[in-house]
């Protein structure tokens, strides 16, 4: 059985950073790429970043340079480095493991919650 849980997110000022990590139990026996999302309170749940097939990562557009994705695949762990959070990024934080061909995603992760406050 495939689970992801995530960890690292809390309260941060503006301005600040935050590492959230994702950690992979079980095999998934198929090409399946990390992803993370979030889904800010009223909103719908976004895309943030995601690995595509040929292991390039593509960021929503409120990114802009601020946020970067990375995998260890040894310890099957994807981290989602942020900095200079800003207060529209408070939100619920998801990493999914997705297929890379059809985007479909097949496993999510809890969430965690990070809270930037002004």
């Amino acid at each position: 059985q495939v689970q992801l849980q995530e960890s690292g997110g809390g309260s941060v000022q503006s301005g600040g950073s935050l590492r959230l990590s994702c950690v992979q139990s079980g095999y998934i026996y198929a090409s399946y790429c990390w992803a993370w999302y979030r889904q800010r309170p009223g909103k719908q749940r976004e895309t943030v970043v995601a690995i595509g097939s040929d292991g390039g990562s593509i960021y929503g557009d409120f990114v802009k340079g601020r946020f970067t994705i990375s995998e260890d695949n040894a310890k099957k762990t994807a981290y989602l480095q942020m900095n200079n959070l800003k207060v529209e990024d408070s939100a619920t934080y998801y990493c999914a493991k997705r297929d890379c061909a059809s985007y479909t995603v097949g496993y999510w992760g809890q969430g965690t919650q990070v809270t930037v406050s002004s």
